[in-house]
């Protein structure tokens, strides 16, 4: 399977639920690989119509791929929705769709810097081109800075000890790949729930708050 292929989970369920109005217009907040832009595609009438929105550049030039009158994929975060349907002369919709958190396809590339189980570079910013990297973030906050973005959007109890672990490591050497911060945090981090790995609510934390995904929400 290609990285434009991917199938979303619970996909004609979500279909279901939001087409209400066959000749409709809906917005995709999250193309994604475009599995629910092309499921509600399938389900619209010729006079329906559909925009997609997304900041990473591999869904945008997944957008690319879909040659339908119907259809008008953007470059864009979902927080600017208003601007991108505005530039289309668009007021109201009839249904919205989002995807939220990062998706398989981007995880699955190591070069993303998502995946603890991969190695690649420390990245995990959703538009490659926009914004500080994790290992950016990590090279100049301070134990107090990562402690509270691992503690408040991972959960993590042992979020001191990670990031006094983080910054005593960087004195020694920068931390730019993603197995180096997993193996960072597997020496802080003394216990785990059985099936998870240690750097699993670190990773998270830092995909949030690299992507600022709560502020894009509000």
């Amino acid at each position: 399977m290609s990285i434009n292929e991917h199938i979303p989970v619970l996909l004609q369920s979500t279909v279901d639920a939001l087409l209400h109005k066959p000749d409709g217009v809906y917005l995709d907040c999250t193309f994604g690989r475009g599995g629910h832009s092309r499921a509600l595609l399938a389900g619209l009438s010729a006079q329906g119509r559909l925009v997609a929105l997304d900041r990473d550049p591999q869904a945008v030039q997944a957008m690319n791929e879909i040659i339908d009158p119907r259809f008008k994929g953007i470059r864009s975060a979902f927080a600017d929705l208003e601007s991108a349907l505005d530039s289309l002369g668009i007021d109201q919709v009839d249904g919205v769709l989002m995807d939220i958190g990062v998706s398989s396809p981007q995880i699955d590339q190591a070069e993303r810097g998502f995946s603890f189980r991969r190695d690649g570079p420390l990245d995990m910013r959703m538009d490659p081109q926009a914004g500080e990297s994790a290992a950016d973030f990590l090279a100049r906050a301070d134990v107090r800075e990562i402690k509270e973005v691992i503690k408040n959007y991972g959960e993590e109890r042992f979020a001191v000890q990670i990031a006094t672990a983080i910054v005593a490591r960087r004195t020694q050497r920068p931390i730019t790949t993603t197995l180096d911060l997993a193996q960072i945090v597997a020496g802080a981090v003394r216990t785990r729930e059985p099936g998870q790995d240690p750097a699993t609510r670190t990773f998270q934390a830092l995909r949030i708050h690299v992507n600022q995904e709560l502020a894009q929400l509000e």
